[in-house]
């Protein structure tokens, strides 16, 4: 999962775009990028490391103009480790361009070679961004072929883009001396919005907290399929550029990555985590009678919404049991088992009277590997819990996610092939719950607003299997496993899933 924004003003914009970042953190901490246009000239600084560590002052002097983009970087394909795989990337024809996207291309690997064999193109990384970087400068240079360009002719591009490119992919593009391009992929798997500020300034983001975390108003999301091109001057041009589309969303957005302060395709983040805990508590009904349950604790930070509708329903004592040291990664991808297993009780600390001689509930936003939560079960008995219950506000986690998320392989997800009470375990747990996929596609889809934009669907493929490109095989995902990002044992891996979510703390 990545961060991306693209911002077109009067002014400079290497501050906004760095404040932008700082709100979408949360959607990457392995590398960061700033590129600015000024006077047809692009200037760039991009790095391994947090926003904060990245740009320094001379830095961000070192990026002049009212043009920009800017990328936070998670890596699902490539080299995890490698500083020419930060974005954004740069190609110098036609007019030149900049790129930085969000998702990840199922066909990337049939696309490289098509680049090389037909197009005639180099791709220097592993990559799939520059992939596409290539693929639309390549439709770019066909459609004008020497002449002046307009904006049909960047919609007839990004047409081609459509029609070439398979996966889940957010983009926003700067072309040297025009102006902005940003387009979605025909499923809208990865989100994409814009807003305006009072001074007539776009920008483009991934989330709306960015827009109105910037001072810019909301003006709607990019639809599926979609582009939005901004010229230089501030006037905006759009065009559905997919004459297939359909508004498919990744659903894990809501259930995890997603701040909760954010509005997705119309759905309030936080709204949809309520609803989540308010269908949970139904289930948790139907396997543990509520008064052997003498007290509800969330597992920080995600799963708080939901967990405080489902004790308020259930009638429960709601209580914090364990303090986060922020300041410890993630424990969802690390390079070792047990590297996890020490950053687990690193990173969390329990309130030993909350639960001593206590039966417990307690609730995750998601289960994945299993080994964060079956320490964590552990913990709570070595602070004296008598019984440890434990449900999660998501369904089972079953297939690989190929669309931009890391999800490890099939057989390292706890749950793959086995049934819930193998899964327990695993975990030892005294009862497992999980949130049912329909019930959980409804609470969501619940939490949308009427005004919205109807959704389709979501894509739910981590959950039930259902990829909603319809282009995957199991073939297509052995080999997207293959190009998952390379660590290095011996370091602590710096992905998305691995690190404090700065949107939950």
């Amino acid at each position: 999962m990545c961060g991306i924004v693209g911002v077109v003003s009067s002014l400079p914009v290497n501050q906004l775009i760095y404040d932008a970042l700082l709100l979408l953190q949360h959607r990457g901490q392995d590398a960061a990028g700033i590129v600015t246009q000024l006077d047809q000239k692009f200037f760039m600084h991009k790095a391994k490391g947090m926003v904060r560590d990245v740009f320094r002052t001379r830095n961000m002097r070192a990026l002049p103009g009212p043009l920009g983009l800017g990328q936070v970087r998670y890596p699902t394909a490539g080299n995890a480790y490698s500083e020419e795989e930060a974005q954004p990337f740069y190609v110098n024809a036609p007019f030149g361009l900049v790129l930085v996207h969000n998702g990840n291309l199922t066909n990337a690997h049939a696309l490289k070679s098509e680049m090389f064999l037909t197009d005639h193109r180099h791709i220097n990384t592993e990559s799939d961004s520059e992939v596409l970087l290539n693929v639309l400068a390549h439709e770019l240079e066909k459609t004008t072929r020497g002449l002046p360009l307009g904006p049909q002719d960047i919609f007839q591009a990004v047409k081609r883009v459509h029609e070439r490119v398979k996966g889940s992919y957010a983009v926003v593009a700067m072309i040297a001396g025009h102006g902005l391009l940003a387009f979605r992929d025909p499923f809208g798997i990865r989100p994409l919005c814009y807003g305006v500020d009072a001074n007539g300034a776009v920008m483009v983001a991934s989330e709306s907290v960015a827009l109105e975390g910037t001072g810019h108003r909301f003006v709607r999301d990019v639809q599926p399929g979609e582009a939005l091109y901004i010229e230089s001057g501030g006037v905006i041009h759009t065009e559905q550029c997919s004459p297939e589309s359909q508004l498919s969303p990744c659903i894990f957005e809501y259930v995890y990555l997603a701040r909760p302060d954010s509005t997705l395709d119309g759905i309030s983040v936080y709204q949809a985590r309520l609803n989540l805990g308010e269908t949970l508590a139904k289930r948790v009904i139907s396997t543990v009678p509520p008064q052997d349950i003498d007290v509800v604790i969330p597992i920080p930070e995600s799963s708080r919404p939901s967990a405080t509708q489902l004790a308020h329903l259930l009638g429960l004592p709601y209580r914090e049991g364990f303090v986060k040291n922020r300041y410890v990664g993630r424990t969802f991808i690390m390079p070792g088992q047990g590297v996890r297993k020490r950053s687990v009780r690193q990173k969390l600390n329990v309130i030993q009277s909350e639960f001593k001689g206590r039966n417990v509930l307690l609730v995750d936003d998601s289960i994945v590997r299993g080994t964060t939560s079956r320490e964590i079960v552990m913990m709570a008995r070595d602070a004296g819990a008598k019984k440890v219950y434990l449900a999660s506000a998501a369904p089972p986690v079953r297939f690989p996610n190929v669309y931009g998320i890391d999800m490890p392989t099939g057989s390292e997800l706890v749950a793959f092939e086995k049934t819930v009470e193998e899964v327990r375990q695993i975990i030892g747990c005294d009862a497992l719950i999980y949130q049912d996929v329909a019930a959980m596609k409804a609470a969501i889809l619940s939490a949308q607003s009427e005004t919205s934009t109807r959704l389709d669907g979501f894509d739910a493929s981590c959950f039930d299997g259902v990829y909603v490109t319809g282009d995957v095989s199991v073939r297509d995902i052995l080999q997207l496993q293959a190009l998952r990002p390379r660590v290095d044992e011996t370091q602590e891996d710096n992905s998305r899933l691995a690190l404090p979510n700065p949107a939950h703390e």
